[in-house]
C-alpha cells in the first residue's frame, strides 16, 4: 500500500467531497478573495439550500469562516481560513481540469475523487471497497459513471474466475494528479 492512502487522508479527501460544492466554493473564494452569499450562489449556480449546507460543512472544517467585521455591503461575508486559503488554488486547478475535461459533473460527485487517488495502480473492485470503506451499490454507480466519462477504464481480464480491474485512463491522470495533490495538503 502507498503512503498516499493513509487512513486519515482517505478520510479527508472524502469528508471535502462528500458536497458536491465544496471545491468550486473554495476555488472560487480563493479567486475572489471573499464573497457575500448572493453573488457567491449566483456565480456558482448553485441553489442557496446547497450552498448553506456547503458553506457549514466547510465553516466545520475550519476551510471557510465568516468575516470578521461583517456588516458593510461591501465587505465579503465569508472568507478562507489559512487551511482553506492553503487549498484553494489546488481545488481551482482541479475544477479547471473538471471543465477543460468537460467532466464536471461527474467529477464532483461524492466518491468520484477518493477513486480516482486510489486507481494509482490497477485495482480489484473488492479492494476499492474496503479501502474507501463504501457500499458495493455506490462504488458501482460511481465507477460506472467515471468509465462512461472516460475516466476510468474497466478491465475484464481472461482468468479464472474472471477478474475484473479499474484503472484511471489518459484523460483521468490529470485530474487524479490534482486530486492526489489536494490528498497530499489535507
Amino acid at each position: 500500500m502507498s503512503v498516499f492512502y493513509t487512513k486519515d487522508t482517505l478520510l479527508s479527501i472524502k469528508a471535502l467531497s462528500h458536497h458536491r460544492w465544496a471545491l468550486p466554493v473554495l476555488a472560487e473564494l480563493g479567486r475572489s478573495g471573499g464573497s457575500r452569499f448572493a453573488p457567491l450562489a449566483n456565480r456558482l449556480g448553485v441553489s442557496r439550500d446547497a450552498l448553506r449546507k456547503t458553506l457549514a460543512a466547510l465553516i466545520d472544517s475550519e476551510l471557510v469562516m465568516r468575516a470578521p467585521g461583517y456588516g458593510h455591503p461591501l465587505r465579503p461575508e465569508y472568507v478562507l481560513t489559512e487551511n482553506g486559503a492553503r487549498i484553494a488554488p489546488i481545488c481551482a486547478r482541479i475544477v479547471n481540469v473538471m471543465r477543460t475535461l468537460g467532466v464536471e459533473d461527474v467529477g464532483l460527485h461524492k466518491w468520484s475523487l477518493p477513486i480516482l487517488t486510489r486507481l494509482v495502480h490497477e485495482q480489484r473492485f473488492s479492494e476499492l471497497r474496503r479501502d474507501l470503506g463504501t457500499t458495493p451499490r455506490a462504488l458501482s454507480l460511481a465507477l460506472k459513471e467515471l468509465t462512461r466519462a472516460g475516466l476510468v477504464e474497466r478491465r475484464v481480464h481472461d482468468e479464472f474466475p474472471p477478474a475484473t480491474t479499474y484503472a484511471a485512463t489518459s484523460t483521468g491522470r490529470p485530474l487524479r494528479s490534482q486530486a492526489l495533490l489536494l490528498q497530499a495538503a489535507l
